[in-house]
């Protein structure tokens, strides 16, 4: 069963992992997309969040497919509300027999979730503006 989930709490990312692992996995590839201090050459100071009411199944659904395409256990977590300078925002984990198999699988399913799943973040500068992204 796959391990897809939209939160405002801090990520269990040893939650996201233990989702993935079996006896069959040589491989186990962890994501953590974690806010940083800077963008675009401005300060941040922080993000918002925020998300569309069905984001939990796009999430689902691209976790579904994926492991239908390649085969492997797949997870990911993507935490909305207000989150600080680092703070995980998206943890994703996939797990394979060998080692490019499973790093394929994450690049593909983290650029899948940045495309696909509907949230936008608001980002706060340090000058005082704040600009939207993925609108």
């Amino acid at each position: 069963m796959s391990y897809a989930l939209i939160t405002e709490d801090v990520i269990d990312e040893a939650a996201v992992q233990a989702a993935v692992l079996s006896d069959t996995a040589g491989a186990v590839v962890m994501f953590h997309g974690v806010i940083r201090n800077h963008d675009g050459g401005q300060a941040v100071n922080s993000l918002d969040y925020s998300h569309h009411p069905e984001a939990q199944k796009f999430l689902e659904s691209i976790i579904a497919e994926e492991e239908a395409r390649t085969g492997l256990r797949l997870a990911a977590v993507h935490r909305v509300g207000p989150l600080a300078i680092g703070d995980a925002a998206l943890v994703a984990a996939s797990a394979a027999s060998h080692r490019k198999e499973a790093f394929d699988a994450i690049e593909n399913l983290v650029e899948r979730i940045k495309a696909e799943v509907p949230i936008w973040k608001r980002q706060h500068f340090t000058s005082g503006s704040s600009e939207w992204v993925g609108l």
